[in-house]
């Protein structure tokens, strides 16, 4: 964006490569008024308690809820913007080829690193919808709510990481599609 059009396209590098990052943030940018969801609820809660005297018992869980899923979903959206931590220490001292090996390098490791969390938040989540002995049950918080927010966050980071692999591949294809034409990715 530049000072004179705040509206201009963003460089190249900080657009959505495929249908799929474009959808992650659409469905992400809607998501995110939840946010102000979160704060209505909690100034509620501060209203009952501090003025009225009448504490609420789900306010603090189900805002905790929110904010985690979020920041879940928060994950996923920065790699599909390309707004994820990178080390530009490096990545901006080289040249624009060397770019491309650093970042066909970070695919593969990043495909190889969220694959294993995917493999493991399956067995969590599983754990938290389903009793040992096969029966569906979801696991809850153990408090006065007792809402099924922990079985619900495990289930969601289960479904962002398996988003999060689907990503990787699909950006390691295009950078080797990238790399064989010769093109920036």
């Amino acid at each position: 964006m530049t000072e004179k059009n705040p509206h201009a396209p963003q460089d190249q590098e900080e657009q959505p490569r495929n249908f799929l990052d474009r959808a992650i943030i659409k469905i992400s940018n809607w998501l995110s008024w939840f946010f102000i969801f979160t704060v209505l609820i909690s100034f509620y809660e501060v209203l009952m308690r501090y003025v009225f005297d009448a504490p609420t018992t789900w306010v603090h869980e189900t805002a905790s809820f929110i904010g985690g899923s979020l920041f879940i979903v928060g994950g996923i959206y920065a790699f599909a913007a390309n707004k994820h931590v990178r080390v530009v220490l490096i990545y901006d001292s080289v040249s624009a080829q060397t770019r491309k090996y650093l970042n066909l390098v970070h695919h593969v490791v990043g495909l190889a690193f969220a694959s294993m969390l995917a493999y493991a938040s399956y067995y969590m989540a599983e754990e938290a919808w389903f009793t040992p002995w096969g029966e569906f049950r979801l696991e809850t918080s153990g408090s006065v709510l007792n809402a099924p927010y922990p079985a619900l966050l495990k289930g969601l980071i289960f479904v962002a990481l398996c988003v999060l692999v689907i990503q990787f591949v699909l950006h390691l294809i295009q950078e080797v599609i990238g790399l064989r034409n010769k093109d920036d990715v």
